[in-house]
């Protein structure tokens, strides 16, 4: 069956380098056809001039602190039919676009949405998620293995985390997009609400998965601390104005502070801020939530027909291949990957120890699938503290583990 011509957006702001990194992973994809658009600011635009995938990229600039308008932006650019959406500091698995799309095979589903795993490579951040009246979020039950299609119950969404997430290009031009009235935080939330709304399908893949860096930016830390709560309450005031009766705004606002209180005091506790960084997140945040009650809310007039033509990205097609390893020799064998990826392989390099250690996955800035761990450790963190094994069996394992995500045959 054919596959649907899709275009990526990514959008970028204060994230430079991430962004190069993420741009040499969806340099891997395993897909065709597909174009990206990058919608970035100055320094972005500046810094992925040195990724050799830059020259088959469209790039738009873009320079405010508003993600619902650099993601309109993007669709305006984007020409496929279905529009994915990754963040700048985030990295998809080679398979993640031939899973996530999968699913618009059938009429019914206008978007998708795939599993997200933090910063070890191994936890999942976010999985299968629905959304309250209130905007509340609570965990569904999903095949892990496969996609499954859903229908939200009345008043409620299915849940698309913003870094993996798709929608069909004319689905999101009749609903007018992301409302620019969230500048950071809610948007894809109130997207969600809109879809549901309206009596679309949502599709979840667990297998169309991207690694989430959580990078720094003017907002919140490297470490998740935040620097500032002031559009966490503008999007809030707006969420409520949009989808919640008005008679439960004051009891929510309530509820909504008090877990922000509790949020930065844990901060607080553990030494990452100090007393006096209390008192000014919380009364940002009040003042957030006094702006976002007056702001001007609606949807964006997204053009029918896009600003320009399909820009293909050329398509991965080498072969995805495993590198066993050890720390006595895993400076050759990462070199022996580093050079395997400049020819274009996809290369995941396994460096199992002699020793319990959990497991941790990087996509280096090398463009390289790095797995490091000991032989009898974690990469399941739900399995046993320490099981007894033979290495090859390990090996087989853990690239099992992987393999429907990163495109490695069968008969390797």
């Amino acid at each position: 069956m054919t596959q649907p011509p899709a275009s990526v957006v990514i959008v970028s702001r204060g994230r430079a380098e991430a962004l190069k990194r993420c741009l040499i992973g969806v340099s891997q994809l395993q897909y065709d056809p597909f174009e990206v658009v990058v919608v970035a600011d100055p320094a972005g635009i500046a810094a992925m001039q040195g990724v050799p995938c830059a020259g088959h990229v469209k790039q738009v600039p873009f320079d405010e602190a508003n993600i619902s308008s650099a993601r309109n932006l993007g669709v305006t650019h984007a020409a496929g039919e279905i529009i994915v959406f990754i963040d700048d500091d985030a990295v998809p698995e080679p398979q993640w676009l031939l899973h996530l799309l999968a699913p618009f095979d059938h009429p019914e589903v206008a978007a998708t949405g795939g599993f997200v795993r933090g910063r070890n490579g191994i936890s999942f951040q976010w999985k299968a998620r629905g959304v309250g009246p209130l905007g509340d979020a609570f965990d569904l039950d999903v095949n892990a293995e496969q996609a499954t299609i859903l229908h939200p119950a009345q008043g409620q969404a299915i849940k698309t985390e913003g870094t993996n997430m798709a929608f069909r290009r004319d689905v999101l031009v009749d609903l007018g997009g992301f409302d620019p009235a969230f500048h950071y935080f809610l948007d894809e939330t109130d997207l969600n609400m809109r879809l549901a709304q309206a009596g679309h399908a949502t599709a979840l893949v667990p297998l169309a998965e991207v690694h989430h860096g959580f990078a720094e930016n003017a907002l919140r830390r490297a470490d998740r601390v935040p620097r500032d709560l002031f559009d966490i309450g503008a999007s809030w005031a707006v969420f409520q104005r949009k989808h919640v009766p008005s008679a439960l705004h004051a009891d929510q606002w309530k509820r909504l502070k008090e877990d922000e209180r509790k949020r930065v005091l844990r901060h607080m506790v553990r030494g990452s801020l100090e007393p006096q960084d209390v008192g000014r997140l919380m009364r940002r945040l009040n003042e957030g939530y006094a702006e976002g009650s007056v702001r001007a809310i609606g949807g964006a007039s997204l053009p029918r027909h896009p600003a320009a033509g399909f820009q293909r990205f050329p398509a991965r097609g080498r072969p995805s291949i495993v590198i066993p390893s050890r720390p006595i020799r895993f400076a050759k064998d990462y070199q022996n990957a580093v050079d395997m990826v400049k020819k274009g392989d996809i290369v995941t390099v396994m460096s199992l120890s002699p020793s319990a250690m959990f497991h941790k996955v990087l996509f280096t800035k090398d463009g390289v699938w790095l797995q490091k761990g000991g032989l009898f450790g974690r990469s399941d963190r739900n399995a046993p503290l320490f099981r007894l094994t033979s290495r090859s069996r390990r090996l087989e394992k853990e690239r099992s583990r992987v393999a429907r995500q990163r495109g490695l045959r069968e008969d390797c």
